[in-house]
């Protein structure tokens, strides 16, 4: 990755785009410096897209897929840049003719193992809907050759209902094993339940599926994330008694074959009759941290994006932290990223009747401070997500309204200085 500019400062941290500087944190945070990259845009060239799933390699590399659809043709596609690379060379359409991608409601999930191997889960329509509405099969496509080329797709829901399956997510656990939960309606009831299975065999078969927990809100996609110690953490929405909707954990200690009970991150107390289309995300630190990042309006019915962390696997969680501060705007769809070191890298969209922007905060003291949050887009823009590896480079991409009508997908670098990991303050 080129960067373009470097920013010091020493015992409080500031960060500068454009030549102007912003952002103080707490006393506490530890001295550093952090390089802001270059742009990157990717014209669509007339096809409507989902908005992006990103990760980052260990060496850099930046990896992108996403639905598009153009002239009712719909495909899955993945990017891959190596650093440096330029100009970005063409995206690779993964998905068959014969499985076409089924909406652009979500972007595919996406996940990097430790070999070579990338995959991405996704969906297609049922065969057998017969115009039978929001019905899908859940697939699993994989390479084996760092994106270079795809195996045919794996189907991951193992029962023949003509239904829905999807509002999917994945991780690779460090055995290198892949899990897959997503949201399922296989027993015809009006809210879905929550599902998983897994691969150890690089996502050539998978184990048979596992329901989680039910009922869960039908449109808030699931979330995966696994643990140095192999902890694998889901998080989804769950409907409780009275339409009072939460943002519950449970975890799995035993690679995937069973899950705890699921416990309420911030207690909330969210009553909404509908899906809010609001999905929770995770990460987790080498010393077990857990992050949690979501949306909400309750009690009072002011909407807010919150982050919370559990010491103790999930059993407990602190009081949810307030990341958004604008009083004028409305903060929506939350992301999160995490690495071994304890960096939090935060994105969400900030909404106001004329304008929606992206905007971005980070914290270099695992969760003790957030910088203000701060906008990254010059158009109207929509559907931020993020990396970051452990060697500190990290990477924010969102859609963003280049030229109306039409979207383009903006690829923001930026990383900590490598001295930065050396000089992280004790553990809080």
């Amino acid at each position: 990755m080129k960067y373009l500019m470097l920013l010091t400062a020493s015992g409080i941290l500031s960060i500068g785009l454009c030549g102007s500087v912003y952002g103080v944190l707490g006393a506490e945070q530890p001295s550093s410096t952090i390089l802001i990259g270059s742009k990157h845009i990717i014209d669509h060239k007339g096809m409507q897209t989902t908005g992006p799933s990103t990760q980052l390699g260990t060496d850099g590399t930046l990896h992108l897929a996403w639905g598009g659809e153009k002239k009712e043709d719909r495909g899955l596609f993945y990017l891959h840049v190596k650093p440096d690379q330029e100009p970005y060379p063409e995206p690779v359409r993964v998905s068959p003719a014969d499985t076409p991608v089924a909406t652009l409601h979500e972007p595919p999930a996406l996940a990097l193992g430790a070999k070579n191997d990338v995959y991405l889960t996704w969906t297609t329509p049922h065969p057998n809907a017969n115009g039978k509405l929001f019905t899908s099969l859940l697939l699993l496509s994989r390479s084996l050759d760092g994106g270079k080329t795809f195996l045919p797709p794996v189907r991951v829901n193992d029962d023949e209902a003509v239904t829905g399956h999807s509002f999917d997510h994945l991780t690779i656990s460090p055995d290198g094993s892949v899990h897959i939960a997503w949201l399922d309606a296989r027993e015809g009831k009006k809210d879905p339940a929550t599902y998983a299975s897994f691969s150890q065999d690089q996502g050539k078969t998978l184990s048979p599926n596992l329901k989680i927990d039910e009922p869960s809100c039908v449109c808030c996609r699931t979330h995966a994330t696994a643990a140095p110690d192999g902890t694998l953490y889901l998080a989804w929405r769950k409907i409780f008694s009275g339409g009072v909707r939460e943002t519950v954990v449970s975890r799995s200690t035993d690679n995937g074959k069973s899950f705890s009970p699921a416990v309420i991150v911030g207690h909330d107390q969210w009553v909404y009759e509908g899906c809010p289309h609001r999905p929770a995300t995770m990460g987790v630190d080498q010393k077990g941290r857990l992050y949690v990042t979501w949306y909400t309006e309750g009690p009072d019915d002011t909407p807010g994006v919150y982050l919370a962390y559990s010491d103790d696997q999930g059993n407990t969680f602190t009081p949810r932290r307030l990341l958004n501060v604008s009083k004028g705007t409305f903060p929506d769809h939350p992301q999160l990223a995490v690495n071994q070191e304890g960096h939090l890298l935060a994105s969400w969209e900030e909404q106001s009747p004329v304008r929606r922007e992206v905007v971005f905060s980070y914290s270099l003291d695992r969760g003790q401070t957030f910088s203000p949050p701060k906008k990254l887009n010059e158009k109207k823009a929509k559907s931020p997500v993020v990396a970051l590896n452990d060697q500190g480079q990290a990477v924010i991409a969102w859609l963003e309204q280049i030229a109306f009508p039409g979207w383009s997908t903006v690829v923001q670098s930026l990383s900590l200085h490598p001295a930065q990991a050396a000089s992280l303050a004790p553990e809080p």
